[in-house]
């Protein structure tokens, strides 16, 4: 999708087309706004340029939100929120039914969604709107619960967001999203390997499923 941002500086428009837009739905609580946070500290640790962002409004527990990532191999001149993501994330599957979460998204986008319920169910409730780009499913309850002991969707979907865009390889990401980990819960290597598992497990399930990736890069 070729994307023209103004450039300021030069009073000219410039070609955005090398720029992956990602925008992520969910509920307060459940850290769609934190994975777009990581995402962002992550591809921006392997040289890429970077925006990762809330929408702006109170975050109320179990409230809709949303939030966006810009990942790029060039500077980014836009900010604004993004209306034709490359990519949505719904981390929460009952927004479905209450919001349009592929607006913008055209036949070469992709939706991964957080349900229990198969891929074909899903896509056929996004095609009945109109959709006609690709769908992804990732099971992020059992993922997170087998590995974590607790229900944390965030986790899952990141690994799910970079393994259908293919915006860094599996490789760069868990070595990455480890020195994080290690960084933030230094005291508790409980936690640093339950992450570890519910990012490797979503790699893992989305490769058996045939659902991964569209290796389509910033």
């Amino acid at each position: 999708m070729r994307r023209l941002a103004w450039d300021n500086r030069k009073g000219e428009e410039k070609d955005m087309k090398n720029t992956m837009e990602i925008r992520w739905h969910g509920r307060g609580g459940q850290g769609a706004k934190t994975a777009a946070l990581l995402l962002a500290d992550v591809a921006f640790k392997t040289g890429k340029y970077v925006q990762g962002f809330p929408e702006y409004g109170p975050e109320r527990m179990g409230a809709p939100i949303t939030a966006y990532n810009r990942i790029s191999e060039e500077p980014i001149t836009i900010h604004s929120n993004i209306y034709n993501p490359d990519y949505v994330v719904v981390v929460d599957d009952g927004l479905l039914a209450s919001i349009d979460v592929t607006m913008g998204l055209g036949k070469e986008g992709a939706v991964i969604v957080n349900t229990q319920r198969s891929r074909k169910e899903i896509a056929q409730q996004l095609y009945a709107r109109g959709f006609r780009g690709s769908v992804y499913t990732v099971d992020a309850r059992e993922i997170s619960v087998s590995a974590l002991g607790r229900y944390y969707p965030n986790t899952p979907m990141l690994a799910a967001a970079v393994a259908v865009s293919g915006v860094m390889t599996p490789e760069e990401f868990l070595s990455k999203m480890r020195d994080s980990f290690e960084h933030k819960f230094a005291k508790k290597p409980e936690v640093i390997e339950g992450n570890m598992r519910a990012l490797e497990m979503t790699f893992e399930a989305l490769e058996n499923s045939g659902e991964r990736a569209d290796q389509r890069s910033a």
